[in-house]
């Protein structure tokens, strides 16, 4: 009996043992089985990580090749912006010289067109518009008449009058012509010069002087009865006047 209890006590102690190892190889087994899926968990999450890391790196990639392509655009957009500015200060500065250049010419214009204009003059205590040429041409024949190269001067003021014969200055030039011709001692000339005055411009200042002279180119061509009826139509006509107190003067010598 106490035999057959050894027996079953050893057989109990080694299927105690038996369940015990199986007990630890199952749980070796799953231990191991967990690790395996623990593994490829991991494997799987690395994989993961990487093909992460690898999106990352593309798109980064991407995002600094985007960056490139949009600072060369900006330096692009920048020249230009700068050229256009360039060019914009091109253009106003070539509109500010056109600009001048339109002012200068508009000036010269200006210029030679007063240079053309008539201009108001006053001779002999007439005032009248005369152009710049006749102007010039007229002071020229005086200048030569003042300085007493008569001959020239009859020349000057017969052209002037060719050129000029309704001009204002037109009862003075026969006035001093008439006087030039008087000085050259061509009376005849003189007289014809000094009619056309007095036709011309009645009340001019330089009248009664032309009759004046006048009655002296008849007194010298003894025509004494034509000077006579010049001098008394003249202190008749003009009795302030000192050629008026001449010819009175010379009307009493006469008789």
């Amino acid at each position: 009996m106490t035999r057959f209890h050894g027996v079953h006590h050893k057989m109990a102690r080694s299927l105690t043992v038996f369940m015990l190892s199986a007990l630890a190889v199952g749980s070796l087994h799953a231990a191991l089985f967990e690790d395996d899926e623990a593994r490829r968990a991991i494997l799987d999450l690395r994989q993961r990580v990487e093909q992460t890391n690898k999106n990352l790196s593309e798109e980064n990639a991407q995002l600094r090749r985007s960056l490139l392509d949009l600072q060369s655009q900006i330096e692009s957009l920048r020249g230009d912006v700068s050229q256009s500015r360039g060019a914009h200060e091109n253009l106003a500065r070539d509109v500010s010289e056109i600009q001048q250049r339109q002012k200068d010419v508009a000036a010269g214009v200006d210029e030679r067109l007063r240079k053309f204009e008539p201009v108001k003059v006053s001779v002999d205590g007439r005032e009248f518009l005369a152009e710049p040429a006749e102007k010039r041409d007229y002071e020229a024949a005086m200048d030569i008449f003042r300085k007493g190269d008569f001959v020239a001067a009859q020349t000057a003021l017969v052209q002037f009058l060719q050129r000029n014969g309704k001009s204002g200055y037109a009862p003075s030039a026969l006035f001093w012509l008439g006087n030039a011709q008087y000085a050259s001692k061509d009376c005849k000339s003189a007289v014809v010069n000094f009619r056309s005055l007095i036709s011309l411009a009645r009340e001019h200042v330089h009248v009664p002087e032309a009759m004046l002279t006048i009655a002296n180119c008849q007194v010298e061509s003894k025509e004494t009865k034509a000077a006579r009826k010049t001098l008394e139509e003249l202190v008749a006509t003009f009795p302030t006047t000192d050629a008026a107190n001449a010819a009175k003067d010379r009307l009493s010598r006469m008789k």
